[in-house]
């Protein structure tokens, strides 16, 4: 028998979670603490968090605890501290961006199921097949996918499958954006993203949003993603109100049956613009992008008073098989069992005859059945009542009512899951103050400088570009080949890897988990990169079970936290170039003016005049809004001792600017209008 699909709810807080339950999802998401992706939210703490749980598994509930989050080496204790105080609270799952956290749990708690975040910006199988390795029972894949790559994985994994199909939609591949974090200090990785998209940035037209989409809205697959074999349809929203969780939850349910979904009150409780499917179904474009107007606004107002509705009361989700005994000279006797056979029993004293009207079988399945107020109904009824016997109605809504209380009791009760937390948080650090080498990361084979073969201890191209250098100009044993952050499929990048192969280049760069995976497959050293997210010891050791040989850091930890991570692998920085602060799919200047005139580079301008780079992936079929300000430490060399390597990221430079810097940064040097990133910040 085909399993139906799950209905995943956000649950910001209690109204929340109370409008989930009332409108039938089979599981809720949620957060506690401080390392969940929506940190603003009301979330659990605590006994809110066991009184969650409790009230979720009564109605037969899974609750999913989002620690989905990138986590510093000081926060790990403190992390591990919530997943225990989470395991003795008995929920289902855990949801973890953080490669390092999932291995410490996975330890800690070998029972616990753990799913992908889509935080890990898992969009391939061979992400699906990291995630199995590392011991993920599901993934939660990216929202930019369309229904055949999500096919693909749900074909060729064992993991289970989550997909969105509700709500807002970033810009950025999740996991991939520092755009907030960069610009403001505040993180979405770390839960408290800013949104600086949602305002005006342009290409030509100046107040157009240019990096803001349409909500999300894939209701109507809902069927088409079950027949593929999609484990969860889940609804994004832990900041939105319970009316939009009531309705979001509604239009699934009725989705999942087959009925008519009311898509205009749907829209009505919160939208921007409307909705697109546009990823699903491949078609992108000017018309993904939209903002929250006031008639978004106006219409939400009127809706959300009818929406109340919706979980005014609790709504029967949970079948009972009743059976009641009523015997001469016996105690009248009901059992209510549910279906995981957990038994509410009560007792009465012995029936009457009946002097007029005896107790039917009709009367007292009517009495029964009174389960208004509480998550259950009668499935399946069992009535044994000897004949001119009598029970007054208000004996056996006693009884119900003591049935249903034990009953509940029992569902309620916390079941643990084993938890030991680790002797020790500590890696060992050397106290030997290396000075790192430098490599030199290049978007093309033009800007690559004479000398940087030389001068440089690895040299990094795209894969594409590498291929692009005549045979005896190159050193292969200091060429890297990097794999795109993107590879929606794989098997495009696959053969240019083997191409690589056969002119002796043995190492490649991987910015994500099916990029640490193909490269691995393909017999390549690997480089983990930034777009892994590294930011603490306890991820390196995940990066090298998994086969890394070296990593970059993300540029989210300061120089303070980079510096004291443990000795468990090669470790650098970039430390020249202009930040990637986003990577998208549905490129904001072809949105806009088209492709004509292009020549991979354009500007967007925010609303205070800066200008951020927007590169073209072209056959990659991605894009890359960049800072505009270089990220600049050669005149704070000094201070970078203990990393391994330094990378210089080249993106925009010309061969010249790239020469210079490649100087500066040997020398030493001084620039004006440079940032220093996040490397002597604070985040939050």
């Amino acid at each position: 028998m085909k399993r139906r699909i799950e209905i995943l709810a956000p649950a910001g807080g209690r109204e929340q979670l109370a409008a989930a339950a009332a409108c039938g999802a089979d599981a809720v998401y949620l957060g506690a603490g401080a390392f969940n992706a929506r940190r603003s939210a009301d979330n659990f703490d605590g006994a809110a968090l066991r009184e969650a749980v409790r009230f979720c598994h009564a109605r037969g509930m899974q609750v999913h605890l989002t620690l989905n989050t990138l986590i510093l080496e000081r926060e790990m204790p403190a992390a591990m501290k919530l997943a225990g105080e989470a395991c003795e609270a008995g929920v289902d799952a855990f949801i973890i961006q953080d490669p390092g956290l999932a291995r410490l749990i996975r330890r800690a708690a070998p029972s616990m199921p753990l799913h992908g975040s889509t935080q890990m910006s898992i969009h391939n199988l061979e992400g699906a097949k990291a995630l199995e390795q590392m011991g993920f029972s599901r993934v939660v894949l990216a929202r930019e996918m369309s229904r055949e790559e999500i096919a693909r994985v749900v074909q060729g994994t064992s993991l289970e499958t989550e997909v969105f199909v509700h709500g807002a939609l970033c810009m950025c591949v999740s996991g991939q954006c520092y755009m907030s974090s960069v610009i403001g200090e505040r993180s979405g990785n770390r839960g408290l993203c800013a949104q600086p998209c949602r305002l005006p940035f342009s290409v030509r037209e100046p107040g157009r949003c240019g990096l803001s989409l349409k909500d999300l809205s894939l209701i109507g697959y809902l069927r088409e993603m079950e027949e593929m074999g999609v484990t969860s349809a889940k609804i994004e929203g832990r900041m939105k109100r319970p009316e939009y969780v009531a309705a979001a939850v509604t239009a699934c349910r009725r989705a999942r049956e087959g009925l008519p979904v009311d898509t205009d009150t749907l829209q009505a409780v919160f939208s921007r613009s409307g909705f697109t499917d546009g990823y699903y179904t491949g078609r992108l474009g000017r018309e993904m992008f939209g903002v929250r107007r006031k008639e978004d606004v106006t219409a939400a107002a009127g809706a959300l008073k009818e929406l109340q509705r919706l979980y005014a009361k609790e709504a029967p989700r949970v079948p009972l098989k009743a059976r009641l005994w009523m015997a001469e000279g016996e105690p009248v006797t009901l059992v209510l069992q549910d279906p995981e056979g957990r038994e509410g029993r009560a007792q009465a004293e012995a029936p009457e005859r009946a002097l007029a009207r005896p107790t039917t079988e009709e009367g007292a399945l009517q009495s029964l059945s009174k389960l208004g107020g509480t998550p259950y109904y009668i499935g399946e009824a069992r009535l044994e009542i000897g004949n001119g016997l009598m029970v007054p109605v208000s004996r056996l809504n006693l009884l119900r009512r003591e049935a249903v209380e034990q009953l509940t009791r029992l569902r309620e009760e916390t079941r643990p899951v084993p938890f030991s937390a680790p002797e020790s948080y500590h890696h060992p650090k050397l106290l030997l103050l290396r000075y790192p080498l430098l490599r030199g990361r290049f978007a093309c084979a033009e800007q690559v400088p004479a000398k940087a073969w030389d001068e440089l201890e690895r040299v990094i191209l795209p894969v594409s570009e590498a291929l692009k250098l005549p045979a005896g100009t190159f050193a292969p044993e200091k060429l890297c080949v990097e794999l795109p952050r993107l590879m929606f499929d794989p098997e495009e990048i696959r053969p240019l890897l083997k191409e690589a192969a056969a002119r002796g280049i043995t190492h490649a760069a991987a910015g994500n988990l099916g990029g640490v995976m193909l490269a691995r497959e393909e017999g390549f050293a690997v480089s983990g990169d930034f777009g892994l997210g590294a930011a603490n010891s306890f991820s390196l050791e995940a990066l090298r079970d998994l086969g890394a040989e070296d990593v970059t850091l993300s540029f989210e930890a300061n120089l303070q936290n980079a510096a004291a991570l443990g000795d468990v692998l090669p470790c650098g920085i970039l430390a020249y170039g202009h930040l990637p602060l986003m990577l998208v799919r549905n490129c904001p200047s072809r949105a806009e003016t088209g492709c004509r005139g292009c020549e991979g580079v354009s500007r967007l301008t925010d609303r205070r005049g800066s200008s951020f780079y927007v590169t073209c992936g072209g056959a990659r079929k991605c894009a890359e809004v960049l800072n505009h300000l270089p990220l600049y430490l050669a005149d704070r060399l000094n201070e970078l001792g203990g990393f391994s390597f330094l990378t210089l990221y080249f993106t925009v430079e010309d061969r010249k600017t790239c020469e210079e810097i490649l100087r500066e940064y040997r020398e030493g040097g001084r620039r004006d209008n440079i940032t220093r990133g996040l490397y002597y910040r604070t985040l939050k």
